[in-house]
């Protein structure tokens, strides 16, 4: 049989041309579109709270010029980059997160003037529509117009281009911590502590919109509790810890923007490790499961819940001790958030609860008072984080407040925390018996601080061992 000679193409050896350089190419490439119809994704009422959260800021800063960045996504590896999630000093104060956006927030004598400046969508007859992969439509698919955003948000929004020469105009103006450092230097903004302060305080107390928000993320995360639970089996099958952050995470970007943070799922040894994201375990059918996992509603608002749970159904006699004892600090702790107590009450009453029982269990070598002294905390061993953290559009929420308007501070309605006990007993801690080695036991609820008392957004999660058994019983039953 013959064989055929195989010829090269015509253009073999020849350089690919470049499409912007060919007219033929751009004249036919630029023309023969329909306008795309596209909103501002801006949820409803996100723009009416953004403004009021303006107002507070100008009100509380004093500064006269404000300019907030909301960042870039970080790059991954050379030309790609992470999913972009805009600052959330941004996004509280903008109502949205638009990547390299940058608000300019100017004081007046009865109110405020806000200008939003973004990069415009690059679209048919401009060269970027085809070979723009950051902007081009071609790209990234059709975006909204800038008029668009402008009504969606109710402030004018102009292009990035012309924020050079308006901050030209505005030296020494202040920057939020977020903001462009290039930005910052070429203009001679200042990046004040005190503007970082002050919108950190503002945060705490969350009004009736951002409370809604939490609300959703609660109950979302709820719901991606029971989905993980039904792929326990799955999970103890072959598939490990990372079924388990897999069936929450893909939960969380379907009903939500995703997880408000790396999903921790710890299996028997890995559960005392506070923040196991590594997840490449298996998971064990008779050891703890510590699942602490939080959905960001696409508003950025996050929830932040923890369960630990038997994967069997049934807690052994150990766990089931640890458990209890974590439970009474959780119940105890829970009982401390109220309006008027001072924000770290919580934290101690949950503590000596924790110290109390280590010492029952002869795990103490010192005494109760001693232990729970400043100059003690040998109890701390197996418990080395805090017991809660303020929570909203950063999982840890508001941490450049002082410590006197946060751990010092006085909690007061609007305000969302966690309280979050639990007890770590690692496999290589010889200070514990060997029945408690590899048990870690976590509970974490979100409460929202009210004028009574506190609501526990997160109470339909069981907290009793008992119950817990249960709830993972039926999840079983049903597969």
């Amino acid at each position: 049989m013959m064989s055929r000679t195989i010829l090269p193409p015509p253009y073999a050896g020849t350089r690919v041309p470049r499409l912007a350089e060919v007219p033929a190419f751009v004249q036919s490439i630029g023309s023969g579109w329909a306008e795309p119809d596209v909103e501002a994704p801006v949820s409803e009422g996100a723009a009416r709270a953004a403004r009021a959260h303006r107002s507070r800021l100008i009100e509380r800063a004093g500064a006269d010029v404000i300019v907030v960045g909301a960042g870039r996504a970080p790059v991954r590896s050379n030309d790609t980059a992470y999913d972009f999630r805009a600052d959330s000093d941004f996004v509280w104060l903008a109502g949205c997160g638009v990547q390299h956006a940058v608000l300019v927030i100017r004081a007046g004598a009865s109110d405020h003037t806000a200008t939003l400046f973004m990069p415009p969508p690059a679209r048919p007859g401009e060269n970027g529509f085809f070979s723009d992969a950051e902007y081009g439509e071609l790209w990234v698919g059709a975006s909204a117009g800038l008029a668009t955003w402008s009504s969606a948000l109710g402030i004018q929004v102009r292009p990035l281009a012309d924020l050079d020469e308006v901050l030209a105009a505005t030296p020494g103006a202040w920057a939020s911590a977020g903001t462009d450092p290039d930005l910052v230097r070429r203009h001679g903004l200042q990046v004040e502590s005190e503007l970082s302060t002050a919108l950190s305080d503002l945060r705490m107390v969350k009004d009736p919109w951002e409370v809604d928000q939490l609300r959703q993320a609660v109950d979302d995360t709820v719901a991606g509790f029971d989905a993980v639970l039904a792929e326990i089996p799955a999970a103890v099958a072959g598939g490990g810890e990372r079924w388990l952050q897999g069936t929450f995470d893909r939960h969380a970007r379907t009903v939500g923007n995703g997880p408000g943070y790396a999903t921790i799922v710890g299996s028997g040894p890995h559960s005392p490790t506070l923040h196991w994201v590594r997840c490449d375990g298996p998971v064990l059918p008779s050891a703890p499961l510590l699942l602490d996992m939080g959905v960001e509603t696409r508003t950025l608002y996050t929830a932040d819940v923890t369960r630990t749970v038997p994967p069997s159904g049934r807690f052994s006699d150990a766990e089931r001790r640890v458990h209890d004892l974590v439970e009474n600090a959780h119940r105890r702790a829970m009982s401390h958030v109220r309006p008027g107590r001072t924000y770290s009450d919580f934290h101690f009453a949950a503590m000596e609860v924790i110290a109390r029982g280590l010492h029952d269990w002869g795990l103490l070598p010192v005494s109760v008072d001693e232990a729970l002294s400043p100059q003690g905390q040998q109890h701390r061993r197996y418990l080395v984080c805090g017991i809660g953290h303020h929570l909203g559009l950063d999982v840890h929420d508001c941490t450049r407040s002082s410590y006197e308007a946060y751990q010092g501070g006085t909690m007061a309605p609007g305000m969302v925390l966690t309280v979050e006990p639990g007890l770590y007993f690692h496999t290589h801690d010889t200070t514990v018996p060997p029945e408690l080695r590899g048990v870690g036991i976590r509970l974490e609820d979100d409460l929202l601080v009210t004028e009574e008392g506190a609501d526990v957004l997160s109470g339909t999660l069981p907290i009793s061992a008992e119950e817990i058994e249960g709830w993972v019983r039926r999840a079983l039953s049903t597969r």
